[in-house]
């Protein structure tokens, strides 16, 4: 599923040679995007500190590009040390991207990089009023549970086979092939 239902861009992963993609993408989210993929109000600071903490080893993280630029993220991240059996997932879209399923195709990305992993609960926290998550979680079958003011998501995810391995090889090599024909454009000056 490397072809986004928006018209242009792709889904693929974030390599760790990428990271400022993702802090770009988080620094342009407007102040309710940030506080809806947050929980709180953050500044940039705090956006370029959490960027620069990305663990590429503890975490998968895949985008929306269009050209070379990131405009939505999924992020797969390992609850306590190592790879373990729980993990969170995070989401965050540009407006401008919202409504268009490309929250939907990332969350299918996320499930599958967890699966492929051996984690079985995958969960989800978002603020009571954050719909939009709800919704895309309910795609998946998360049972949802409200919690202080925050809804708790959790999915149930299958032991990996050697068809969600290889979808997830095949979606690499895709976004592989992305990233390196994007690589001339990055060293061009923008105009």
């Amino acid at each position: 599923m490397s072809e986004s239902r928006l018209g242009g861009g792709t889904i693929r992963k974030l390599w760790h040679t990428e990271t400022e993609k993702f802090r770009d993408h988080l620094l342009r989210l407007d102040k309710e995007s940030r506080r809806m993929r947050f929980g709180m109000s953050v500044d940039d600071a705090f956006i370029t500190a959490y960027a620069g903490r990305t663990d590429h080893l503890q975490s998968v993280i895949s985008g929306y590009f269009i050209d070379t630029e990131m405009h939505a993220a999924a992020e797969l991240r390992m609850i306590g040390e190592g790879w373990s059996r729980e993990a969170e997932a995070a989401f965050s879209v540009e407006p401008a991207y919202q409504d268009s399923g490309v929250g939907t195709d990332l969350l299918g990305r996320v499930i599958l990089a967890a699966r492929n992993r051996g984690v079985d609960r995958l969960y989800m926290n978002c603020l009571s009023e954050n719909r939009r998550m709800q919704r895309i979680a309910k795609k998946f079958e998360a049972e949802l549970h409200f919690d202080h003011g925050e809804v708790v998501g959790q999915v149930r995810t299958p032991g990996p086979t050697p068809v969600s391995l290889w979808s997830e090889a095949v979606d690499d090599s895709n976004g592989f092939v992305m990233a390196v024909m994007e690589f001339p454009l990055r060293l061009v000056p923008a105009a």
